[in-house]
């Protein structure tokens, strides 16, 4: 494992707070949100990573080629992928229906809308 991948995972999920606490649209708290949630994907195959590995395949090999990746990890990272598109399209759902419904992205305008609203 390096010093660099994990200095990437922890600038992908400052960057990826700081927009959530600062946004100040529902579309961007979900690019923030997504961005963060890219850092699990670094972290996952960083910690399945073996240097100069091979596939976990060993059909037809005459030997046993040296050090393998860990395949489960792959899994992991291919799953985190699909999970986060799903929860962000499960959000922007949500998102357009709250536009739809108030007229406003502005977080800080929905309590007001809503308080207005009989």
């Amino acid at each position: 494992m390096t010093v660099l991948a994990f200095g990437v995972v922890v600038w992908l999920i400052v960057i990826g707070l700081y927009g959530v606490v600062t946004s100040r649209n529902l579309i961007h708290l979900v690019v923030c949100i997504s961005v963060a949630q890219s850092a699990t994907d670094i972290l996952i195959l960083e910690i399945g990573y073996v240097d100069h590995g091979h596939a976990p395949v060993f059909v037809s090999l005459p030997k046993h080629p040296g050090p393998t990746v860990d395949g489960i990890m792959q899994a992991l990272s291919l799953t985190d992928v699909v999970l986060g598109a799903a929860v962000s399209a499960l959000l922007l759902a949500l998102v357009v229906q709250i536009h739809k419904r108030t007229g406003t992205l502005d977080p800080d305008h929905l309590r007001t809308v809503a308080d207005e609203q009989p």
